[in-house]
């Protein structure tokens, strides 16, 4: 299947969509290793609709938690039964629970 052909308008678009939504999710990222933020934030985030938030990763988010590196981080998702490549938005309640249960 061939790629659409975009306008430079078009392209020019996308590509700065793309640029805000990088720096949204590093912003976030940033604030839960800083501990401004916490993985019950960010969880009623996701529920409040918040497409960046739903978009990233769950070992990403885990893995920007302070205390918490990737081995750390693959052994709570492998205890709560999520893939490494679900994304925060596709959680289910009983995942939810699992994490908060086991970070804190």
């Amino acid at each position: 299947m061939a790629l659409p052909t975009l306008t430079p308008e078009q392209r020019n678009a996308a590509l700065a969509k793309a640029a805000a939504a990088r720096t949204a999710r590093s912003e976030l990222l940033r604030a839960l290793k800083a501990g401004e933020t916490t993985l019950a934030d960010v969880l009623a985030k996701a529920d409040a609709d918040d497409e960046i938030v739903k978009k990233t990763k769950v070992l990403a988010v885990l893995k920007a938690l302070p205390g918490i590196g990737d081995v750390r981080a693959r052994q709570l998702i492998d205890g709560a039964e999520i893939a490494e490549s679900r994304r925060v938005g596709g959680l289910g309640q009983r995942q939810r629970e699992a994490l908060l249960a086991a970070i804190s």
